[in-house]
């Protein structure tokens, strides 16, 4: 009884509040680098009917994510006065790459949604909405795994040195994805409940609940594409 009661040890207790410090940390510079998307989102009432505006206001949310991310990955291993640097590091690293993603990612997405509008008026519709899905979901994921690449650092170089560029990537990102599809649309259902949690509650979400969501999708999609990590990162 007396060993159950035993107060935990100093280490146990700086790695707790270490964490919860990265993680609203990292939601404070979510939110800062996303604020004009998030201003925007809080003064119009209909988003859809003007979602291209908010797609071209969505751009930062790419290297935001890959900052984030490289906070995650510093989780126990880095102390957490350094969080900041590090997502501002990898925040500089990664944005023409991640930038490039997002848009392309973005137009791909916005074309399988119209046509699926479009096909589904149609006799033979309901036969080919699927199809657009299962693709904008696989979509989804591989920009979420490029961006996961993206902010990895690379073995042998300076973490502010930037990294390749991507198109090398693209497809081996995309065959892992399918391979394990099966996680494809957990890490958009993922993606789709941190978008939705931060839109009706804001508050709530991007100080609380933003972090251990996107840290979820990262975990996942970090696993799918273990094979393409740099040596030595634990998958």
């Amino acid at each position: 009884m007396r060993g159950l009661l035993r107060p935990a040890r100093q280490a146990t207790y700086e790695s707790l509040f270490g964490t919860v410090y990265t993680a609203l940390l990292t939601n404070v510079l979510l939110a800062l680098t996303c604020a004009p998307l998030l201003a925007a989102l809080a003064v119009v009432r209909d988003p859809l009917a003007s979602w291209p505006f908010f797609a071209v206001l969505s751009l930062p949310c790419a290297p935001a994510l890959t900052g984030a991310f490289a906070c995650f990955a510093t989780l126990g291993e880095a102390p957490p006065a350094g969080v900041a640097r590090t997502f501002w590091r990898a925040y500089r690293r990664s944005a023409p790459r991640a930038l490039a993603t997002w848009t392309a990612g973005t137009a791909i997405v916005a074309v399988l949604v119209l046509d699926a509008v479009i096909v589904s008026r149609t006799p033979w519709g309901p036969a080919l909405v699927p199809f657009f899905a299962t693709a904008a979901v696989l979509t989804v994921a591989t920009v979420l795994a490029l961006l996961v690449l993206a902010s990895e650092p690379r073995p042998g170089r300076s973490p502010d040195v930037r990294p390749g560029r991507s198109h090398g990537t693209v497809l081996p990102c995309l065959y892992l994805v399918a391979r394990r599809w099966y996680l494809a649309p957990v890490v958009v259902a993922v993606l789709g409940l941190t978008a939705a949690v931060v839109l009706a509650k804001p508050l709530i979400g991007l100080l609380l609940a933003c972090s251990p969501l996107l840290y979820a999708a990262w975990a996942t999609t970090r696993f799918i594409v273990a094979p393409l990590l740099p040596d030595g990162a634990p998958a």
